[in-house]
């Protein structure tokens, strides 16, 4: 007994060192982008407004970095608990891809700050209003990125982009989100368990949630036809999950489809009428008993220490509806759909919530 428990506290040890190497190498290559990005792209007031600035309280800041360490330490606990397997993309093979996405990046850096500093979210919107297939608040440049969600470039960067935005940190909030997912489900046959992961993007999340549950049969529902495809092909493995263009106020999707239904960074996007549609559809696919994980922003009151950076991104990031997202009370939202809510986990900058159709 005490040398297979010696052997089972060594290869915890070794796997936590793996880990701490891993991400602590993920987080300064993305820091670092970060840190050098603000560099170059100065101030992002334009002339004559006020400057504002975003620096916490020294205590306050400590708080933020105490956040950020505890995400990870979640993160590693998950693993250990053996709710999803430790996380392999820091690998050599990726390196050059790695590079070429932060060349891209920083090519694109003065066209997006270009829009920033004019206040420019809508370059999409004439390119793709005359195929006339997209809701007019989906035709926008959200975060001022170039294409918005409808170009082959955008899927493919969205990555980069997002894990420069938030340190490195990115993957694992989501990870704490599939966490949720999987203590619903464990236990179960995941054969048996039918998800939908709505607005599924470039497959990023999808792809998380299967290298930790690889035979769950898997729908991903997303609006831009590019992120659609982008999808399919990093999901090729799996040849049990479908990529469907559409959207979830609409769902192509008959009644009670699904045992359970994941939602990443979607909800901070949809105007408050479309959020109350999206509820009620996500209610109508979703079975009764079945689990519903919505992970998005933090919201006013959960962090105070953030509270005054989450009213500047609407406005430095181009997110035309996160104000109303940052007073919107998802329990009561999702309760007049017909859920009940059973867990929420902040994690950083991403709050994970957990509900049961009743």
């Amino acid at each position: 007994m005490p040398a297979t428990f010696s052997a089972m506290s060594l290869k915890r040890d070794i796997g936590r060192a793996r880990y701490a190497a891993a991400q602590g190498a993920r987080v300064a290559w993305y820091m670092s982008q970060y840190m050098l990005a603000r560099r170059i792209s100065g101030p992002f007031n334009r002339p004559g407004e006020p400057r504002f600035q975003p620096q916490a309280p020294e205590g306050d800041a400590r708080r933020i970095r105490a956040a950020f360490l505890d995400l990870f330490a979640r993160d590693r606990a998950n693993i250990e608990a053996g709710l999803y397997p430790a996380p392999n993309d820091v690998r050599l093979t990726r390196a050059v891809s790695a590079l070429r996405n932060s060349a891209n990046f920083f090519l694109d850096l003065p066209n997006v700050d270009q829009r920033r500093l004019e206040r420019r979210g809508a370059d999409v919107r004439e390119a793709a209003e005359s195929e006339g297939r997209f809701p007019v608040y989906y035709l926008q440049n959200f975060h001022y990125q170039t294409g918005g969600w409808l170009s082959q470039d955008s899927a493919r960067l969205y990555d980069t982009q997002v894990e420069i935005l938030f340190g490195g940190a990115a993957d694992a909030m989501r990870r704490i989100a599939l966490g949720a997912l999987a203590r619903a489900i464990r236990g179960t046959d995941q054969r048996r368990v039918k998800l939908l992961d709505i607005a599924s993007g470039n497959g990023r999340f999808l792809r998380q949630v299967l290298t930790a549950f690889p035979r769950i049969p898997a729908t991903g529902l997303d609006l831009s036809p590019a992120y659609c495809a982008e999808a399919r092909k990093r999901l090729a493995h799996w040849p049990q999950v479908e990529i469907v263009n559409g959207a979830i106020e609409q769902a192509p999707f008959e009644d009670a489809s699904f045992d359970a239904a994941t939602c990443v960074y979607l909800f901070h996007e949809l105007p408050p009428r479309v959020r109350r549609e999206a509820a009620r559809e996500i209610a109508r696919i979703v079975k009764p008993g079945g689990v519903f994980v919505l992970a998005d922003s933090i919201q006013t009151g959960d962090a105070a220490d953030l509270d005054r950076m989450l009213e500047y991104f609407p406005v430095g990031f181009h997110e035309p509806y996160f104000a109303s997202y940052l007073k919107e009370d998802f329990a009561a939202l999702f309760g007049e759909a017909g859920f009940e809510l059973e867990e929420v986990e902040r994690a950083f900058l991403t709050k994970v919530t957990r509900f049961r159709k009743r």
